[in-house]
């Protein structure tokens, strides 16, 4: 299991920062690691499924969220044939707005589980990246 969690203060209240959050196409604006996300089911985020096309190499990931407690809490899950991912945002109010915690687990399946701790360096690596953009999606 190779985990990344990242913790980001805004000035955004925390209906507008989960509002961004929740609009799982908006992710490919922040997270440099995904080149494209489309909704394929649903009308809203509730229950809605989408595709995250994962860069490099264009795999692609199907994300349902499978639970969404607006404005605080939004989790989805994808299932592939080689690893599992549980994505989860947190919002809480500050004073000065909100914060927002992405935290996310990434599981390979099977005997691949025994390169968790390479994955985990790999998952940092991205991670920081996507932390930065989110940074600055949310200062806007």
């Amino acid at each position: 299991m190779a985990r990344y969690a990242t913790t980001v203060s805004t000035r955004l209240s925390p209906a507008d920062a989960f509002a961004f959050m929740a609009d799982v196409r908006r992710f490919a604006d922040w997270d440099p690691g995904v080149s494209k996300a489309v909704r394929v089911s649903g009308d809203g985020p509730a229950g809605s499924v989408y595709e995250l096309t994962i860069a490099p190499g264009g795999t692609v990931m199907r994300y349902e969220v499978t639970a969404l407690e607006a404005p605080r809490l939004l989790r989805m899950v994808a299932r592939t044939r080689f690893l599992s991912s549980t994505d989860e945002v947190r919002v809480e109010p500050s004073k000065a707005g909100s914060v927002v915690t992405y935290d996310a687990v990434l599981t390979l399946n099977g005997a691949l589980g025994l390169v968790d701790p390479l994955l985990q360096l790999a998952f940092n690596r991205l991670g920081d990246r996507a932390a930065a953009g989110l940074k600055r999606a949310l200062s806007t």
